[in-house]
C-alpha cells in the first residue's frame, strides 16, 4: 500500500521564505551603508580633531610671543630724514680730508739716507673755517729744513720728493754751504704744497 500524507500543505511558509529575502537583502545593505558612514565619520573627526589640536598648539606659541616693539619715536623719525644730509656732509668731509699718514709715509720713502732733517712743519691745504684750498704763490705748506753732505743730496731730495704724488711745486728755497763741528754740510730748505683731495 502506497503512503499518502493527508495533512495540509503549508503553502505560507514557502512563501514567506521568498518574500523575507529581499527585505533582508535591503536590511543587510542597509547595515553595510550606516557602517560605512560611520566609519567614514570616525575617520573624518579624526582628521579634525588633529587639526584642532595643530590649531591650538599655533595658537598657544602666537600667544607665547613677546608684544612687538613698539614704533620709532618721533626724534627717530627725524634721525631717519637726516640720513642724507648727514651722509653728504660726511662724504664732503672725507673728499677734503688730508691724509697725513700716507704723505708723511710717502715722504720716509723717498728720503735719502746721507740727508738728516732738522724742522719739519706740514699744514692742511683746505681751511677748517671756509672749507676752500689755502694756496698762495708761494708753497707753504709742507716746509722741511735739513741737512746734507753736498749740493747733489739736496738735488737728490728734490726730485725724490717731486714724485710723490701728495706733494705738488716742490720748490728749493735756500742751499747753502756751511762748518758744522769741523765738517762741511749743506744747510737747505724745501717748500712744497699739499695736493687737495679730488683735486
Amino acid at each position: 500500500m502506497r503512503a499518502v500524507n493527508l495533512l495540509p500543505r503549508d503553502s505560507g511558509q514557502r512563501q514567506l521564505k521568498k518574500e523575507s529575502l529581499p527585505v533582508l537583502v535591503g536590511g543587510c545593505s542597509g547595515l553595510l551603508v550606516v557602517a560605512l558612514l560611520g566609519a567614514m565619520f570616525m575617520m573624518g573627526s579624526g582628521k579634525i580633531a588633529a587639526q584642532q589640536r595643530k590649531v591650538d598648539d599655533l595658537n598657544r606659541q602666537y600667544q607665547a610671543l613677546p608684544p612687538a616693539p613698539a614704533g620709532p619715536s618721533a626724534a627717530q623719525q627725524q634721525l631717519a630724514g637726516e640720513q642724507s644730509a648727514r651722509v653728504s656732509a660726511l662724504s664732503t668731509a672725507l673728499s677734503t680730508r688730508t691724509s697725513w699718514d700716507r704723505v708723511f709715509r710717502e715722504f720716509s720713502l723717498v728720503l735719502p739716507d746721507d740727508v738728516w732733517l732738522t724742522t719739519l712743519s706740514a699744514k692742511s691745504p683746505i681751511s677748517p673755517l671756509t672749507n676752500a684750498p689755502t694756496s698762495g704763490a708761494a708753497p707753504s705748506q709742507f716746509m722741511v729744513t735739513g741737512r746734507t753732505y753736498s749740493h747733489d743730496g739736496v738735488a737728490r731730495l728734490i726730485s725724490r720728493l717731486q714724485v710723490v704724488p701728495d706733494l705738488i711745486n716742490v720748490q728749493l728755497l735756500s742751499s747753502t754751504l756751511s762748518t758744522v763741528a769741523g765738517h762741511d754740510v749743506v744747510e737747505f730748505s724745501i717748500a712744497a704744497d699739499i695736493k687737495v683731495a679730488g683735486a
